[in-house]
């Protein structure tokens, strides 16, 4: 997608300094009942829970599992050679992440922290894998979320390449907004 827009003349509209647009936001999914659908589907996993700061995963450490969040809120991150961080994604209740283990990643390119108490379910890679071949319902919402989290970094690519920082901080303090109110609404 990203490169149909850039031969669909972005690049002329960035060299005169004309602003991209976002697209306008997406709903979330309503939160999937994961419990039950695990249990039904007999599924083996871990409930976990999480302090405020801590880590789920780390950069560098075998990727083995998925992880949904039920509550919560985790930030992903990755951090460059010589120490600079840059935040991926902040998740929320019905987000799967750590997903690249299924796509043959072997150690997790970034990390995973929990931005406030966070509570998620633990699912062992070969776990997820069988499931989402047999379980036609989990592995719908599973593409869902892969394909909304795709096109959400493809706009956050597009605004970082070619809006000015004025907008970038304009979208991110409403994207921030929005993402406070639908923290406070679940709890």
């Amino acid at each position: 997608m990203l490169h149909s827009l850039l031969t669909a003349g972005l690049c002329e509209n960035a060299s005169r300094k004309m602003a991209v647009k976002p697209t306008p936001s997406r709903t979330r999914p309503a939160p999937f009942d994961l419990h039950a659908f695990l249990e039904s589907a007999g599924l083996s996993r871990r409930n976990v829970r999480f302090k405020r700061d801590a880590t789920v995963f780390a950069q560098g450490t075998a990727a083995n599992d998925v992880f949904y969040i039920q509550s919560g809120s985790v930030k992903l991150s990755v951090v460059s050679s010589v120490g600079k961080e840059a935040v991926v994604a902040m998740l929320g209740p019905g987000d799967f992440f750590g997903e690249g283990c299924l796509a043959g990643q072997a150690l997790r390119m970034g990390s995973a922290t929990a931005i406030v108490p966070t509570a998620v379910v633990q699912i062992p890679k070969e776990e997820m894998m069988r499931t989402l071949h047999e379980q036609p319902a989990l592995s719908d919402r599973f593409i869902t979320h892969m394909l909304v989290r795709n096109i959400r970094i493809e706009e956050d690519l597009v605004d970082q390449l070619f809006n000015s920082s004025e907008k970038r901080l304009a979208r991110t303090l409403l994207l921030l907004a929005r993402y406070g109110k639908a923290v406070r609404q679940k709890a």
